[in-house]
Formats: structure tokens, C-alpha cells, sequence
């Protein structure tokens, strides 16, 4: 009997590993697309002033403008890089970095 749990404990992880984190996270999403290179830690300390803050702010707020950014609604000095970066981030990733995003203090 313990051999055949651990047989599908087993093939459960290695299952697992293989399609890729089953969920991932909006901090380690976070880190993962580059945005802590420019936004800092937790979206609260930009490497330039002409970043915006964006840790703390509303959930859906930073969505949407993740969401300008990718689609090209959203266009100013700034956005080219941001549009490139976020060429590479999913919807269901953004809103996981965005909720995890406005969790954070300001």
C-alpha cells in the first residue's frame, strides 16, 4: 500500500513538472517579465522618476493600463518598452500581477 501511494505521489509530481507551475503568481509573475527592472520590489520605487508607482494602486487600474499598453490604447513616451514587455504576459498573467500588485503598500 505505501509503495503504491508513493508510486502516484510520484507520478503526480513529475506530471506536474513537466506541464509547467500549475498557478503562478503575481510575485513571482512579477519578477519573472522583468517589471521589478523598472518599477523596483513592489511596484513602489521606480528606477526613474518618469516611472509610475504603480504598487498599491487599484487592482483593476493596473489592468487596464497594462491592458492600453499591450493593445496600443495606451501610448506615450514610455510605452514602446512597455509594449514589448508586455507582448510576453498573458491576460490571465497580468491580472495575476495585478492583483498582486495593488496588495502592496504605496
Amino acid at each position: 500500500m505505501r509503495i503504491t501511494i508513493s508510486v502516484i505521489a510520484f507520478a503526480v509530481l513529475v506530471v506536474s513538472s513537466a506541464s509547467g507551475p500549475a498557478l503562478a503568481d503575481g510575485a513571482g509573475l512579477y519578477v519573472e517579465k522583468s517589471c521589478i527592472a523598472c518599477h523596483g520590489a513592489n511596484g513602489n520605487k521606480p528606477v526613474m522618476d518618469a516611472y509610475p508607482r504603480i504598487g498599491g494602486q487599484s487592482e483593476m487600474y493596473i489592468l487596464a493600463q497594462m491592458t492600453d499598453i499591450k493593445t496600443g490604447a495606451r501610448s506615450n513616451s514610455h510605452s514602446l518598452a512597455m509594449k514589448n514587455i508586455m507582448g510576453n504576459v498573458s491576460d490571465s498573467e497580468m491580472a495575476e500581477i495585478a492583483g498582486w500588485l495593488s496588495k502592496q503598500a504605496q
